[in-house]
């Protein structure tokens, strides 16, 4: 069986992330494991010149990069404090990529990530950052479903 000393949690800043953070922190408990929180944020320049002509891309970017931080600590602050064994990243990039390049660059090995609940057409039409990294991931994929019904463990970070 595989050591997983290296646990990836790509986090999307929702109330959901604070149930997969319970799992995460059960494995790297488990496996004596550090935990590398990512989040990634949507760069501004792919959404094109056309749609945010006059103003500083370089000063807005550094905005969200505070707000992405500022939530992080909403949601994870007193895990974040307790826990020596979790780092915290953020970064700018598409999800799928970013959480793909982290993975090998970092030498993680093992992802932990929720799924957003899509199905039916919305999947089709709009994909996933999960089935991406199940399909294109060099590592094991833990993907858990933060909707369902009946789960009675304490959901508090």
């Amino acid at each position: 069986m595989s050591e997983f000393k290296k646990i990836l949690f790509p986090c999307d800043l929702t109330e959901n992330s604070v149930k997969i953070m319970h799992y995460t922190l059960s494995l790297a408990e488990k496996y004596d494991s550090r935990i590398c929180l990512l989040h990634v944020v949507r760069n501004l320049r792919d959404w094109g010149e056309l749609y945010v002509p006059y103003f500083s891309l370089e000063f807005d970017q550094e905005r969200l990069l505070e707000s992405a931080d500022k939530a992080l600590d909403k949601l994870f602050g007193s895990v974040l404090r307790e826990k020596p064994n979790i780092s915290k990243r953020i970064v700018f990039g598409e999800a799928a990529d970013e959480i793909l390049k982290m993975t090998e660059s970092d030498n993680i090995d093992l992802v932990v990530m929720g799924t957003h609940g899509r199905k039916g057409l919305k999947q089709t039409i709009f994909g996933s950052v999960a089935n991406d990294i199940v399909k294109n991931s060099p590592v094991p994929v833990l993907v858990v479903n933060p909707y369902k019904e009946g789960d009675s463990r304490n959901t508090e970070a």
